[in-house]
C-alpha cells in the first residue's frame, strides 16, 4: 500500500500553514461535515486514530466493567485493544470462510448471558452482511459496532458501509483508502453520542478550544467528566478534504486493479481472491488471496518468492486470540476454525493508485512460476 497525495494536499497544507491555525479548528469541523455527508449519517467526530474513535464508540454506548464484547479474532488487535480499554471482556468469535467477516451465526456462537455489544468489521474493505446481525442484536438488545477501518468507499446494499450500525469508526492510517497520515472519525445517527464523544475527544472541557481561542475573554472551562486527548488536527483534516474528494477515483483504481489481478491470475488452481459479496462493492482496501493445499508451494515458500522479486506482500490478516496478549482465548462457545485457516493461508498483493502494468506484470509472472515449479 502507498497512499497517493500530490499537490492539492500540499496546497491545502501550506494553506493551514499560512493561516496560522494549526490544531483541531475549522478545518476540523469542515471534514466532519464532508465525511458525515458521504457517508450518509448525521453526525461526523474527528479522532486522533481509528483506535481512539473505537476507544470512543465503546464509551458512549455505555460499554465497561462486566460487559462482554463480541469480536472478530480475524481483526488488527485494536478491534479487541478497545474492548479493553473500557474493562470489557472481548470474546472472539469465528468468520464466515469466504468474506472473512463476521455473520448473523458466528456472532450468536459467541454470545455470553454478558453480552452488551458486538463490533464487527469490514475487513480488507470486504463489506460486512449488516442485516441478518441487526435482527440478532436488536432482538437481544446488544448495541452494534462497525470498526469500519478499512471500508470507506465500500457499499452494503446501495449505500456505504457503516450507515446502519448504531455507531461507526474508520481510519486515515496510510495504509488506508483516505489518509490523514494518522487519523480517526466516528460516525452516528445519535446526537447524544456525537456529543459527549466530542466532548470526550478534548479533555471533557465545557468550552472548546476553538471557542476558547476564538474569545478575546474566553469563558472558564469546566471539566465534566475524565477525558482524553484524542483530538485531530486542522492540518490532518486539511488533507483529509481533499482526498474525500478524490474518493470515487480511489475505489475505481483499485478495483480495476483487483480486476486485472483476477483475470492474469484466474487460470492458476490452488489460489481463491478475494470477491465482491452478493450484498455489496469492495474498495479493494486489500486483495488478498488464499493460498490452498493443492497449489504447488505454501503461502510462506509463495511470500519468499515474491521477496526474491523485489515484491512487498504480507502475511493476511492476524488472529489476535493466538497474540500473547490475549492468550487467555475466550471465545465463548465459539470455534475459531475458519479464523485460523485464512491467517496461515492468506497473503496481501500490492494495491495503490499509481501501481503499473509492468509492475503488476511482475507480480503475477512470479505467482505463475511458482505454480509452475518455476525457480527457487
Amino acid at each position: 500500500m502507498k497512499p497517493w497525495l500530490g499537490d492539492e494536499e500540499a496546497q491545502a497544507l501550506a494553506e493551514v500553514v499560512a493561516s496560522g491555525w494549526v490544531a483541531q479548528g475549522p478545518k476540523v469541523k469542515a471534514f466532519e461535515s464532508d465525511f458525515s455527508a458521504a457517508q450518509e449519517v448525521r453526525h461526523a467526530v474527528a479522532t486522533s486514530s481509528c483506535t481512539t474513535a473505537l476507544h470512543l464508540a465503546l464509551i458512549v454506548a455505555g460499554i465497561g466493567p462486566g460487559d462482554d464484547v463480541v469480536v472478530p479474532s480475524l481483526s488488527f488487535i485494536a478491534t479487541a485493544n478497545a474492548v479493553t480499554y473500557v474493562g470489557a471482556r472481548p470474546v472472539f468469535c469465528d468468520v464466515d470462510p469466504v468474506t472473512g467477516n463476521v455473520t448473523a451465526e458466528t456472532i450468536h456462537a459467541a454470545l455470553t448471558l454478558d453480552t452488551r455489544a458486538v463490533i464487527v468489521v469490514d475487513q480488507g474493505g470486504v463489506p460486512v452482511d449488516l442485516d441478518p446481525i441487526r435482527e440478532l442484536c436488536d432482538r437481544h438488545e446488544i448495541t452494534v459496532i462497525e470498526d469500519a477501518a478499512c471500508g470507506v468507499g465500500s457499499q452494503y446494499k446501495g449505500r456505504p458501509v457503516g450507515t446502519g450500525a448504531d455507531v461507526s469508526v474508520w481510519s486515515f492510517h496510510p495504509r488506508k483508502i483516505l489518509t490523514t497520515g494518522e487519523g480517526g472519525m466516528l460516525t452516528t445517527n445519535r446526537a447524544d453520542w456525537a456529543a459527549r464523544a466530542r466532548t470526550l475527544r478534548e479533555h471533557s472541557m465545557s468550552v472548546s478550544a476553538t471557542d476558547r481561542h476564538g474569545s478575546l475573554l474566553a469563558p472558564p472551562e469546566v471539566y465534566l467528566e475524565i477525558g482524553f486527548n484524542y483530538r485531530m488536527t486542522d492540518l490532518q483534516a486539511a488533507v483529509g478534504i481533499v482526498q474525500l474528494r478524490r474518493l470515487a477515483e480511489i475505489v475505481e483504481r483499485r478495483r480495476e486493479i483487483a480486476a486485472a489481478y483476477v483475470a492474469g491470475l484466474a487460470g492458476l488452481k490452488g489460489l481463491r481472491f478475494v470477491a465482491d459479496p452478493p450484498y455489496g462493492t469492495s474498495n479493494f482496501q486489500s486483495f488478498w488471496v488464499e493460498v490452498l493445499p493443492g497449489f504447488p508451494v505454501s503461502r510462506e515458500e509463495l511470500l519468499a518468492r515474491l521477496a526474491d522479486a523485489g515484491i512487498s506482500a504480507r502475511r493476511g490478516i492476524m488472529a489476535a486470540h493466538r497474540q500473547p496478549a490475549y492468550r487467555w482465548r475466550d471465545t465463548g462457545n465459539a470455534g475459531l476454525q475458519h479464523t485460523e485457516r485464512l491467517t496461515d493461508r492468506t497473503l496481501i498483493l500490492p494495491v495503490f493508485h499509481e501501481l503499473d502494468t509492468v509492475s503488476m506484470n511482475r507480480v503475477m509472472n512470479t505467482i505463475h512460476a511458482a505454480a509452475n515449479g518455476v525457480g527457487r
